[in-house]
């Protein structure tokens, strides 16, 4: 797991740290002075603690729809509280029940200043807020911080005081004047005797490591100052790179995808080039006759043309219908043998070898007596003891 590095900045500048384990335990005690650069770089947040006395916690009632709106409505909402101009001032806000809303204000220059020194020692906090919300508080007690002849005491959820010890009775009695009468738990980490204290006390605590107390009591906070113009940045920016670079690379995979998908196209493409160039060089095989206009035409087109017109268009007409016709006649010929047919412009020429011409006359008469057919004997040649002839089929006009 991450550490946490907690980092306390003091009134007069100074630094603390220590680190926490994300389950809030301690893993060192408080250190002076800035974090190693080891100790930043191992750590998972890094939370700053600022001096209360420059920030002013205030609560507040607002109804807004969404956080956007809540946090423009917020400044308005208690601009009466404040000393300077609103423009001036950076807001942090937590929402609570109710529409219940608590507030964190400090001067925008301050935030800067202390962004400024943290720089400067190498820290860029994720978190910061006021060490006052770190100061415990329970439903009926609140608490009291001594440290360093200085007082800083949590009163109300959101309502803290910060002052030298010597003036914090006087100002603790105003509190109860105004009613508060949460008794005060202290935590001494001076030398100094307290001063006597209005209200109920309800236990007094000698302790030694002021960053340690302050860091127990961190859990569950959800304020942060750094929000708004002042939000940490460095974390998002190292997810960003790594999203930058997830997405050259997915970029990179696209274009490895492309490119082999055209590839692939181009590749089918010369296959279906040399399939078309085999078609044309089969087509001027099969039918020599071609015309120009023929041979720039896709080559199945003029295939199935030719094929069609073989056909006369139709499986009622044409070669196959007339060859069809006839073939009964041809069938029961048993003198005359077939030697080879032509089809041309609708007509159908059988050369036969007959034994004599008479027999060739009597084909030619059956081929006529055939419904909606033409025949005429167009040569007869003599040969050894038969006759070489050819019988002219063609349809009758209509």
């Amino acid at each position: 797991m991450p550490d946490r590095l907690i980092i306390r900045l003091d009134a007069q500048g100074g630094l603390h740290w220590l680190r926490q384990s994300e389950d809030g335990r301690a893993l060192s005690s408080s250190q002076p002075g800035a974090p190693p650069a080891q100790a930043l770089a191992a750590a998972g947040e890094v939370l700053v603690l600022v001096p209360a006395a420059d920030v002013l916690l205030l609560e507040t009632q607002v109804t807004a729809r969404n956080h956007s709106q809540l946090q423009k409505a917020v400044p308005f909402a208690v601009e009466d509280q404040l000393l300077g101009a609103v423009e001036e001032q950076h807001f942090a806000i937590q929402a609570g029940p109710g529409g219940r809303v608590g507030v964190a204000v400090v001067a925008k220059s301050r935030v800067r200043e202390w962004l400024g020194k943290l720089a400067a020692t190498g820290i860029r906090p994720d978190r910061m807020l006021p060490d006052s919300l770190a100061m415990p508080i329970a439903p009926e007690t609140g608490s009291l911080m001594v440290e360093q002849g200085r007082a800083l005491a949590r009163l109300e959820p959101w309502s803290a005081m910060a002052c030298s010890l010597a003036q914090f009775p006087h100002w603790l009695a105003q509190a109860r004047a105004a009613g508060v009468g949460r008794a005060l738990e202290v935590h001494d980490f001076g030398t100094d005797p307290l001063p006597a204290l209005s209200g109920p006390i309800l236990a007094t605590h000698r302790r030694q490591d002021a960053l340690a107390f302050l860091a127990n009591n961190l859990r569950g906070n959800g304020i942060n100052l750094l929000s708004g113009e002042f939000a940490a940045s460095h974390r998002s920016g190292r997810a960003v790179r790594w999203w930058r670079r997830a997405a050259v690379l997915a970029a990179a995979m696209i274009l490895l995808v492309l490119l082999h998908h055209g590839l692939e196209i181009r590749s089918l493409q010369k296959q279906v080039d040399q399939a078309d160039a085999n078609m044309r060089e089969r087509l001027g095989r099969t039918f020599p006759d071609l015309g120009a206009a023929e041979r720039v035409r896709a080559p199945q087109d003029v295939m199935r043309q030719r094929l069609d017109g073989l056909r006369g268009g139709g499986e009622d007409s044409g070669f196959l219908a007339m060859l069809g016709t006839i073939a009964p006649v041809i069938g029961r010929t048993t003198r005359s043998q077939l030697r080879g047919l032509e089809y041309r412009n609708d007509t159908l020429e059988l050369g036969l070898r007959s034994p004599d011409v008479a027999t060739l006359d009597g084909l030619r008469e059956q081929f006529s007596a055939i419904p909606g057919l033409n025949a005429e004997v167009t040569a007869s040649i003599p040969v050894e003891n038969a006759v070489d002839g050819r019988i002219r089929i063609s349809k009758e006009a209509k």
